[in-house]
């Protein structure tokens, strides 16, 4: 049997959905929103233009019927295919979930992960819809939310200073055990994890526009030496700093 055109099965795919499908098209013209709809298999079926762009693709045909694996590292996949499974197991929606992706340059970057299920006319599941935006664009709204605003700008600053979470807390006149929890209301992971993200998107930047070696990356950037900052980049990109070096510099 040959394979089904990509056309042929968004075609399917939005013939299911009910009235409101044309909602979508008001996210071509939401400046730093990124769209997107996948069926139950978590194929991409529907993407706004600026998605497909940051994906590496000309334009929304040559997204449609893929996955995340077929863009992003196989840990990273793995991570936000666990998300899609998530929501359209529960029906429940997601909602900001503060994680590293690609930028439309293919670094790693901050975004903000939304994603809700879809139902057709009948109310059942067939998929789900989502939009994500840079963290950079967003984090003025969330921060004065978050009763932690403080820290996360000295995280933001002093990343590459040699700090633990207990300085963190001591910062925000806070137990570490208090701190934490106030890290996942906010963002869904420890003060640690924050840190170790915010290290790993700037390192990426060294690695991509600087000659320095992964040893002098590592100690520029808080980590304790080399191994360290393999095994914390692997962990939250899906691979190691050298691959990705080799793979997106220039």
């Amino acid at each position: 049997m040959p394979a089904e055109s990509p056309e042929s099965i968004q075609k399917s795919f939005l013939s299911q959905i009910g009235p409101g499908e044309p909602i979508r098209k008001l996210f071509e013209h939401l400046p730093g929103v990124f769209f997107f709809a996948k069926d139950l298999d978590s194929r991409i079926m529907c993407a706004s233009h600026a998605t497909s762009e940051r994906l590496g693709c000309q334009n929304e045909m040559e997204v449609v019927g893929k996955n995340d694996s077929d863009f992003y590292p196989k840990e990273l996949a793995a991570k936000f295919l666990m998300d899609d499974r998530q929501v359209l197991n529960t029906g429940q929606a997601l909602i900001d979930k503060v994680e590293i992706g690609y930028n439309k340059q293919r670094m790693l970057d901050w975004i903000i992960t939304s994603k809700f299920p879809l139902r057709d006319a009948s109310g059942k599941i067939i998929g789900l819809m989502g939009m994500f935006r840079s963290y950079e664009g967003s984090r003025k709204l969330l921060l004065p939310y978050s009763q932690i605003s403080s820290v996360v700008e000295y995280i933001r600053s002093h990343h590459r200073d040699h700090i633990s979470v207990t300085d963190l807390a001591k910062r925000a006149k806070l137990s570490p055990r208090q701190l934490n929890r106030k890290f996942n209301d906010a963002f869904g992971m420890s003060a640690q994890d924050f840190l170790t993200k915010t290290r790993i998107q700037t390192a990426s930047d060294a690695l991509l526009n600087t000659a320095s070696s992964i040893a002098e990356i590592a100690e520029q950037f808080g980590f304790c030496d080399q191994s360290a900052f393999t095994q914390a980049f692997r962990k939250h990109t899906g691979i190691t700093p050298l691959k990705f070096r080799k793979r997106y510099a220039t």
